[in-house]
């Protein structure tokens, strides 16, 4: 299990893991900390993925990953700050999917994505997975929870990281799908949000396995259904939507980083250079294993085109949902 820290968290690998500056270093990058703007409280998916990554970041550069959570307003508020740090190749940007569903909710950002950041490389992807408070929704399986929802239209609850987060959108998408009418409660941040979950202040999540796996295994909270046409690897027991007869629901969630515009491209090519190494660490492969996600081989100007591409499919969800800020 991922340990907890308190904010600002300053993640050091330890005296005895020092390395020697890796040899592929062109500009003598890092000298001091670099902060990681985690956009969303501590506790949530992306934290799930941000805090080993500042392990093996330490492990591979020597000098420490700084996280520094900034939630609020889905994710935009952490943008909209990271996006007006200095440019200097000491600040970073953990982002999510959340951040291309972002411009078709939040009509006046003060930022734009593909504008003031650079893209870095695609992290992880997670499939989304439905959970339930087991006592607020004692049902065994996805056709049980569909009658006792239909039965009683508005009665029940969805919690979501914020209003325009991929949990937002793939309840309002499972909703269209599925004909039924389930309220939507925003929160700022998944942490809270699955809080609530377990504590049966909200009935249900669509949420990252990445967030929700920890609580799944203890047993606080109950899987009805992963995203997608195949189940999940580290989670074989929980059917799929494709095998349910949702053919059509294939929604995952997926976490990367950025730099803002205008870093010394050296060192966005050195800052890459760090993950994609980080993907053959141990502690990675551990915890994505243990958060149901891969980590894909996506990097610099592909994951841009990828960004772009998710960013109009996104719009077109909105559009067709609906779906407006609560």
């Amino acid at each position: 299990m991922i340990p907890n820290f308190r904010r600002r968290d300053l993640l050091a690998w330890g005296a005895g893991a020092a390395l020697a500056a890796p040899a592929w270093s062109q500009s003598g990058w890092p000298t001091k900390p670099v902060t990681c703007v985690v956009p969303f409280p501590a506790g949530g998916g992306t934290d799930a993925f941000a805090r080993p990554f500042t392990l093996a970041f330490n492990k591979a550069t020597t000098k420490n990953l700084i996280i520094d959570y900034r939630g609020g307003a889905g994710g935009t508020l952490g943008a909209s700050v990271a996006a007006k740090m200095p440019a200097d190749g000491y600040s970073c940007f953990m982002g999510a999917v959340h951040h291309t569903i972002a411009p078709s909710m939040y009509p006046k950002l003060d930022y734009d994505l593909e504008r003031d950041f650079v893209p870095l490389a695609l992290m992880a992807t997670v499939p989304y997975v439905l959970v339930v408070n087991p006592k607020n929704l004692p049902v065994a399986n996805l056709k049980e929870f569909l009658d006792l929802v239909k039965k009683s239209p508005g009665r029940f609850n969805y919690g979501s990281a914020g209003s325009g987060t991929a949990h937002h959108m793939a309840g309002e998408l499972f909703k269209m799908q599925t004909q039924t009418f389930i309220t939507h409660i925003p929160y700022r941040g998944t942490g809270p949000a699955l809080q609530d979950l377990i504590a049966g202040n909200v009935d249900m999540m669509f949420d990252g396995l990445g967030s929700s796996a920890q609580h799944i295994r203890a047993g606080r909270i109950k899987p009805l259904m992963v995203a997608g046409q195949q189940r999940n690897a580290s989670f074989p027991d929980i059917p799929c939507a494709g095998e349910l007869g949702l053919k059509d629901y294939n929604v995952s969630t997926w976490y990367a980083m950025w730099m803002p515009r205008g870093t010394p491209a050296v060192i966005e090519s050195e800052f890459i250079e760090v993950i994609k190494k980080s993907r053959d660490m141990p502690e990675i492969k551990t915890a994505w294993a243990a958060n149901g996600a891969d980590f894909p081989n996506l990097t610099g100007s592909a994951f841009g085109d990828f960004v772009s591409a998710e960013t109009k499919r996104w719009a077109a969800v909105v559009k067709a949902s609906g779906a407006k800020l609560d």
